[in-house]
């Protein structure tokens, strides 16, 4: 006989359990960025000594580290010293795949202040942040090179299952040159390169970005086959028969995402193929990723989370043709598209 399910909580515990969101969030933040997944790392602590090598005081860390266990990141033991879980160890440093950079990102003041203004971008359909920060967030990314190093980090140590899911979902046989378009520091670029030793790549983003690329290209083995370009992707981009851009578009309102497209399509070989890597959103109520994600792109860039549908008419209006949206392992999905003639 199978095992009856569980009675769901009332619906006033399942409201307020949703409220804690901030605190468990900004007590994550705090542990990610005191380091203390890699304290534990040559086993457990306690309080006292994971204070004394995070400069801070072992009441309150002992607090926060208590609450993040009881939602499984870190395990406080019965002699009182804390040790890492699997949900911890993805905050350590030194794991491929670390979150801790993400981490760190997603809890700066000002991120964090940017959701206490949503009603701002209910009311205006302007992004929050700049209730916070006075500008747009690329041009805050611009002027302050600490906040875009934390950004340009934390977006890289989320990319490492994404680009896992993109290599085993798709096949990139038949392309002779792939730009990658805000391929940030080319760790994209660069491990699908790795994997497809015909193909040459070009990384293409931000000049002030793109010099960071060397040390990935190099430590992938491809530098040899990979060229970083810097420029502006809304003016023009490098020559390639295909392209791909990973969470990209998604930054961007229907506008500029469409002169993106535009540019693309202009400078690129005829019949070009296009991949967007994107969390495609699904209809109905079933859980999504992309449309908690959609309120970051609501709050920060201004962008949106798209539709299958609403990619086809964005992808039309920049001239290219929807061809098939493939899923992958990750929550995101590989738009696949090619360049109508002009």
């Amino acid at each position: 006989m199978g095992t009856a399910d569980p009675t769901p909580p009332p619906p006033a515990q399942v409201v307020l359990q949703m409220t804690t969101g901030v605190w468990t969030a900004q007590a994550l933040w705090a542990a990610a960025l005191l380091g203390v997944a890699d304290q534990l790392a040559s086993g457990p602590k306690t309080r006292e000594e994971l204070a004394a090598a995070t400069r801070t005081l072992p009441g309150p860390l002992y607090r926060v580290l208590r609450a993040l266990a009881c939602v499984g990141v870190f395990a406080e033991q019965p002699d009182g010293r804390f040790a890492n879980t699997p949900a911890s160890e993805t905050l350590r440093s030194d794991v491929p795949g670390s979150l801790r950079a993400y981490v760190v990102f997603v809890g700066q003041p000002w991120h964090v202040a940017a959701f206490g203004e949503l009603l701002h971008s209910l009311r205006t359909g302007r992004p929050a942040v700049e209730r916070v920060i006075g500008k747009p967030i690329w041009d805050f990314f611009a002027s302050n090179a600490e906040q875009a190093r934390i950004f340009n980090e934390g977006m890289t140590g989320i990319i490492a299952e994404t680009v896992e899911a993109v290599r085993e979902a798709y096949d990139f046989g038949g392309i002779e040159t792939l730009v990658d378009v805000g391929g940030g520091l080319g760790v994209l670029l660069g491990a699908i390169l790795a994997a497809n030793p015909t193909l040459c790549g070009v990384l293409f983003d931000q000049p002030s970005v793109v010099g960071g690329a060397a040390a990935t290209f190099a430590r992938l083995g491809v530098t040899a086959r990979a060229t970083a370009v810097g420029g502006d992707f809304f003016q023009e981009v490098p020559r390639g028969d295909a392209y791909i851009l990973s969470h990209i578009i998604h930054d961007w309102d229907d506008e500029r995402s469409i002169a993106i497209l535009r540019t693309i399509h202009r400078c690129a070989a005829p019949g070009a193929r296009l991949l967007l890597v994107e969390a495609v959103i699904p209809t109905g109520n079933e859980f999504s990723f992309g449309k908690l994600l959609d309120l970051e792109m609501l709050a920060l860039p201004g962008g949106v989370e798209r539709t299958e549908a609403e990619y086809r008419s964005l992808l039309g209006a920049g001239g290219f043709r929807l061809a098939r949206v493939l899923p992958t392992r990750a929550p995101t999905n590989i738009v696949e598209a090619f360049a109508e003639p002009a």
